[in-house]
This record gives structure tokens, C-alpha cells and sequence, in this order.
């Protein structure tokens, strides 16, 4: 099998400087410059890896646009608010979240959209759809770059692409995992020389006593930090959906898709979207830490019912024809569903707000 040109990159560096410790080799494999899977192309919908709850219904992105409203109310109804979203894929969720906040005209003229994205191909696409509206726009690289201010914050499924740390607990300690050749040159997971220095003493309570073999996954805390620093220091929101777990804990995760099929994540780096399920912990003491309230985590079932989701399907398939009312029917079965293939229970969501918003729809 031919060896992609960011294989080549990677074993290149391994040759040079030993093995690739797993958060490096999945930066790369997202976010190199000419070779990255999110800076290279289109990863959404039937022809792409793929396909995101925005995507599925209309009706999603209309109950954020109305949280959004909501929580605005909440602030205080500042005069300009920045409606951030990271990672809005083809600005399909924003679309809808603007359509739905016509209800609201004050909100809706009070909004600059700023949208966190560092793929040209979908930055393009955003670009395009929402020029359509009468909304002010910007674009950043990254989420520190937006203008301090009041601020909503909307993060689906942009979490689980953050790179994740790996260790693996050994009989004397815990050691990084990393990426290296085996003696058929190909790649292979592997584990550091030395020990991780101190480091029962950093991970949670529930990690201290696994296994020999366990793995434990983390996320720099830099995002869940500065959320939680800017909802706090002036009125503001986040909401995070996302799949992943409550509660901190041990097990491997990591995982890639590659045309809407699992695959080895070590086959074709830069080809295939690499993710790890959520730590909604860890971001929950990241965020309090800086004094923000947390509420949730809940599942997005629960979310999504609590926002109003059977109601609206309802009203949009009285108007609608058999056909399109079976299509609104199976998405909204998707977004809710506990099966395999279903998304609500594997789901879940937190909102971060300034410590005076006690409440916030969704939550309660």
C-alpha cells in the first residue's frame, strides 16, 4: 500500500528524533499545513468521513439559535455580542441558529458572528453561505484571537478533535505512549523509555488505582480554560455537545473514520479524521477553576427535549409531504436515538456561564 506524503513526513521524524509521542502524531495527522486532514479538505456529509448533528436536521441548529437568544436574555441583553462558534464545519448550524433567531430581532441585531476555523475548504464554504445574511462576520485561527466583550459560545463536536495525550500504566509507573516502527517498518504504538515523573499524583483519584495495561487519555486544559476565564469576566455562555464521558476515567478511545467506516488510525495519517471521546470532567474543573458555573453534563437527549425538539419536528411535518415527514422523522430519531447508530445517549452537553446565570435552557 502506498505510503501517504504525511506517512512519509511522520517516519522521516521518527528516523531523526526517536518516537512520536501520540498527541504530536495526531496534531499532525489533523493539522499539519499541506497535509492535514482539517486543512486539506471538505470532511463533511455523504462524501466526506462523516456527518454532523447540524447535518442530520434543520431543527438542531434552530434550538441552539434559540439557546443562544436565550442565554443572550439572561447576560443582561448586552447591545453587541459575539456569537462564537469553533469549528463550524459548512456553517450549517449557524444558518439555522440565525434563521430560528429572527424570532428574537433584538438578539439577532445584536450579534457579530465569529467563527473559529483553520480549514481553507470549509472556511470558503462558510464564507459563501453566510453572506447571505445581514450579520457581521469574522474569522479567526484560533479562539484567543476573537475581541474581548460579551460572548456566546458554541462548540458541536469540536472537542473530540482536540489532540489527547496517551500514558500506559506499567508495574513501576506510568509511561507515555508512543508512535514508532516495528522490524517490518510499519507504524506501531509503542511506550517511552522512561517513566512519567510524579504522575499518580496528577491524574484523578479514579486513575490512581488501574490496572497494569490501562490507558489513560487527557487534553491540554488551554480551551476549557479560556472559556471558563471569558464567560466569567464578562456575562457570558458556552455550550459543548459532544460524545464522550462524564466522569474521568481510564480505557482508549482514540479512534479514526475514514468514509463514514472505522479504520486503524495508524493507516493513511492526514487521510482519515482521528478523534477521542470527551473528558466532560476534566473541562468541567478546567472552566470552575477559573470561576465559572457549570451546568450538566446532561445527555443530548435530555437536552434536545428539554429545547423543544418533538415540538418542532412536529410543526415542520404539518406541512410537510409523507416523504419529507418520514425524512424529519428518522433525523429526529438519529439525534435522540439510543442505539448503535443513534446519537443520544453517546452525546452529551455542558453549558459554562458566568456564575451569576443560575440557570440556562437545556438544564434545567
Amino acid at each position: 500500500m502506498a505510503q501517504s506524503p504525511l506517512e512519509l513526513e511522520i517516519r522521516k521524524r521518527i528516523r531523526l528524533a526517536g518516537p512520536m509521542p501520540v498527541r504530536q502524531f495526531m496534531t499532525l495527522c489533523l493539522t499539519h499545513p499541506d497535509y492535514g486532514y482539517y486543512t486539506t479538505r471538505d470532511p463533511l456529509g455523504a462524501g466526506g468521513d462523516f456527518i454532523t448533528s447540524p447535518e442530520i436536521s434543520q431543527v438542531f441548529g434552530e434550538l441552539i439559535g434559540l439557546w443562544a437568544a436565550s442565554a443572550w436574555h439572561q447576560m443582561g441583553q448586552p447591545e453587541n455580542v459575539r456569537l462564537i462558534e469553533l469549528g463550524p464545519g459548512r456553517g450549517t448550524m449557524l444558518m439555522d441558529a440565525m434563521r430560528a433567531a429572527q424570532v428574537v430581532p433584538a438578539f439577532r441585531s445584536a450579534i457579530v458572528l465569529h467563527l473559529i476555523e483553520v480549514n481553507p475548504k470549509l472556511r470558503e464554504r462558510q464564507q459563501q453561505a453566510l453572506g447571505t445574511l445581514d450579520v457581521p462576520s469574522m474569522w479567526h485561527e484560533s479562539f484567543d484571537e476573537v475581541p474581548e466583550g460579551p460572548a456566546i459560545i458554541l462548540a458541536n463536536e469540536f472537542f473530540d478533535a482536540l489532540p489527547i495525550n496517551q500514558a500506559i500504566k506499567q508495574f513501576n509507573g506510568w509511561y507515555e505512549r508512543v508512535i514508532e516502527t516495528d522490524q517490518d517498518d510499519n507504524l506501531v504504538f509503542g511506550i517511552a523509555n522512561e517513566v512519567i515523573p510524579l504522575f499518580d499524583q496528577l491524574v484523578p483519584a479514579a486513575v490512581r488505582e488501574a490496572p497494569v495495561g490501562a490507558i489513560y487519555e487527557w487534553r491540554t486544559d488551554n480551551l476549557a480554560l479560556g472559556i471558563g476565564q471569558r464567560v466569567t469576566r464578562e456575562p457570558g455562555a458556552a455550550l459543548i455537545i459532544d460524545y464522550g464521558h462524564p466522569k474521568s476515567g481510564t480505557g482508549e478511545t482514540l479512534q479514526a473514520v475514514g468514509g463514514h467506516a472505522f479504520v486503524n488510525p495508524l493507516i493513511s495519517p492526514g487521510e482519515v479524521d482521528l478523534t477521542a471521546h470527551v473528558d466532560f470532567e476534566a473541562i468541567t474543573l478546567a472552566a470552575e477553576s477559573m470561576g465559572a458555573r457549570i451546568h450538566g453534563p446532561v445527555d443530548q437527549t435530555k437536552l434536545l427535549r428539554n429545547l423543544g425538539i418533538d415540538k418542532r419536528a412536529a410543526a415542520l411535518k404539518a406541512y410537510a409531504s409523507p416523504e419529507k415527514a418520514e425524512e424529519i422523522d428518522v433525523a429526529t430519531q438519529r439525534l435522540l436515538g439510543e442505539t448503535r447508530t443513534g446519537m443520544g445517549k453517546l452525546f452529551k452537553a455542558i453549558a459554562i456561564t458566568h456564575p451569576d446565570l443560575k440557570t440556562v435552557p437545556g438544564f434545567e
